[in-house]
């Protein structure tokens, strides 16, 4: 009677086995669920833009003032801007790792892609959540018109 050598099929003759996470993989299952939370979140904000009101004529500094006078929207546009930003950067770092063959170059543009990542996300967060349309002490000549209604 022979014995039979049943070997994986995904791992090659003596390689090692990795333990940890996978970050592969993670990111994967990111680019799928973010997918589909942001077709929710971009269609809600065309259609909250432009169909619900006046359409794009109506969007102006007051517009999103009022907008952003809401917690509920400053969660949604943070959502929508913080999901948007991560799943193209990882879909722009699987490029990079498909196409930079040359090990230097895919390091400089993976850090490129990070760094610019993190500062458009800062950037984006402190204008979303910094937003003041009526600064208490600004002159009354350089606020929109809406501004001075609430003045004496």
């Amino acid at each position: 009677m022979s014995t039979v050598n049943i070997e994986s099929p995904r791992a090659p003759r003596g390689a090692a086995t990795r333990r940890g996470v996978n970050l592969e993989k993670w990111g994967w299952i990111y680019m799928r669920a973010s997918g589909v939370v942001l077709v929710v979140l971009i269609f809600g904000h065309l259609f909250v833009n432009l169909i619900a009101g006046e359409g794009v004529k109506a969007i102006d500094f007051a517009f999103v003032a009022g907008k952003w006078a809401d917690p509920f929207w400053i969660a949604w546009d943070t959502a929508l801007l913080w999901l948007a930003l991560i799943h193209g950067a990882n879909g722009m770092r699987t490029i990079v790792n498909d196409y930079a063959s040359n090990a230097l170059l895919r390091t400089i543009f993976t850090g490129a892609l990070i760094v610019s990542t993190v500062v458009l996300l800062i950037l984006g967060t402190l204008v979303i959540y910094t937003f003041e349309p009526c600064p208490v002490g600004a002159p009354a000549d350089l606020l929109p018109s809406f501004c001075a209604a609430g003045r004496p």
